[in-house]
């Protein structure tokens, strides 16, 4: 099993995605909104791909994709 700190922590705008649990399931992806709860015991409050929003803790079938880095215009 992973030790919290090795796992790394989300950020606004970064994306979550949870895998279905059975086949046929769509996984299912939202975006960080806001960051909740202290290092090692993080959850996020998230905004779904269905438009609902919900608290969520990160468990094993979920993984956290880091927002692309948008270029500054000059």
């Amino acid at each position: 099993m992973t030790r919290a700190q090795d796992s790394p922590r989300g950020q606004v705008g970064d994306l979550v995605i949870v895998e279905g649990h059975r086949i046929g399931e769509a996984r299912r992806i939202g975006e960080i909104l806001e960051l909740l709860g202290e290092p090692g015991h993080e959850h996020y409050r998230v905004c779904w791909d269905d438009g609902h929003e919900s608290v969520f803790y990160p468990s094993s079938d979920s993984t956290i994709q880091k927002a692309e880095r948008r270029k500054k215009r000059k």
